[in-house]
């Protein structure tokens, strides 16, 4: 037991810490945060919801008007994947502006768990049996058919059958339950590396001249994060706990009864504002996959610059693409029709060309210094 303490205050307490790191570096520790209420507050809901097309959306309702609390723990948990995910796309922000990507084996790891992030919340969301939750349900897992050759079976093999049944939410609720223990496993691994390459800094240098132990400077500073975010999460959920949610998805499913707009939640936006944006479906669903998948190429290229802090022509077309991803979460919510369609395309071309100029522009600043 000492000798495992002793480890623990050698690895974490007195990790040596650049000295200059800002607040963007807290949403690291915020994502652990946010992960453990999720998993909590998760297996908490499992205890009384039901996995069958039947009971599932009554149970939810069992869940938040019966059970002692449930509806604390059913507010915490639908609410806590937002701020899981603002978390997440302000970190991986962070680490593309700051060029944390040279942290190769860290980097990699990161999109990794963004991408088994990504398949838990989907899986979540279908969950509670509603009208989106269902039609959602069925888009997505349509879009498998686009495979050539060994698609339609695919998608028969994930339904359990020929529609979307109730072998297919007992699957999903397993899948839903299994991927955050995998979560976790990554993010051991994640924070592995990190201690082992040390972490990135605004300079980009890796002298090991300007640091100091983690703790107690540093633990300030993720409790101060801590409380912020904290108080700002029990603020939705006790006040504003359906701010995010879909009206559609308070109705039971009903196959025969199709939205007038399919949507899923706003943090899927982007990526399906994406995939609507090309008028052929396997065209489509390659462009969907490369949104996150091009997040892996950027650890892979040659990047002299040490950080965007040193590159006004990366600062201006990083901010660029910040606002690209605004307007393509705007988009997404938006009806397939002119003129969303003409705007989803555009920023679509836009988002995948940051990571086209970021290393051109990158060695142009260097040849210029």
């Amino acid at each position: 037991m000492n000798k495992i303490i002793q480890i623990m205050k050698t690895s974490l307490l007195n990790l040596p810490t650049p000295i200059n790191i800002s607040y963007w570096w807290n949403y690291g520790s915020l994502l652990g945060l946010f992960l453990m209420i999720q998993f909590i507050s998760g297996f908490i809901l499992s205890m009384h919801y039901c996995p069958n097309i039947n009971f599932a959306f009554f149970s939810i309702i069992h869940i938040v008007q019966n059970v002692s609390n449930g509806w604390l723990f059913h507010n915490i948990h639908m609410n806590g994947a937002t701020f899981f995910f603002i978390c997440m796309y302000t970190h991986m922000a962070r680490g593309i502006y700051y060029h944390s990507f040279k942290l190769v084996y860290t980097w990699l790891i990161g999109i990794t768990i963004f991408f088994i992030s990504m398949a838990t919340a989907f899986l979540g969301y279908v969950l509670p049996w509603g009208q989106m939750s269902f039609w959602g349900a069925t888009v997505i897992t349509n879009l498998i058919s686009s495979i050539p050759y060994i698609g339609n079976t695919m998608v028969l093999w994930i339904w359990g059958g020929f529609s979307i049944n109730n072998a297919t939410l007992n699957r999903f609720f397993s899948l839903h339950f299994i991927l955050p223990f995998i979560i976790i496993i990554m993010v051991t691994l994640h924070l592995y590396f990190l201690h082992t390459s040390g972490s990135s800094n605004p300079m980009g240098t890796k002298s090991d001249l300007n640091k100091i132990p983690f703790h107690i400077y540093f633990t300030y500073k993720d409790i101060l994060g801590f409380l912020i975010y904290i108080s700002l999460f029990t603020l939705i959920i006790l006040q504003y706990p359906y701010l995010f949610s879909d009206p559609d998805n308070f109705t039971p499913a009903n196959p025969l009864i199709t939205p007038t707009h399919i949507q899923p939640e706003w943090y899927f936006l982007f990526a399906y504002a994406i995939l609507r944006s090309i008028p052929n479906k396997l065209g489509g669903v390659i462009a969907l996959l490369m949104s996150i998948l091009i997040l892996y190429s950027l650890s892979l290229q040659s990047y002299k610059s040490p950080s965007s802090m040193f590159n006004p022509f990366t600062q201006i077309i990083f901010w660029f693409w910040v606002n690209v991803f605004i307007m393509l979460t705007w988009a997404g919510a938006q009806p397939i029709e002119f003129p969303y369609i003409n705007i989803s395309q555009l920023m679509s071309i836009m988002y995948f060309i940051f990571f086209i100029l970021l290393t051109p522009l990158n060695k142009f600043w260097s040849f210029i210094l």
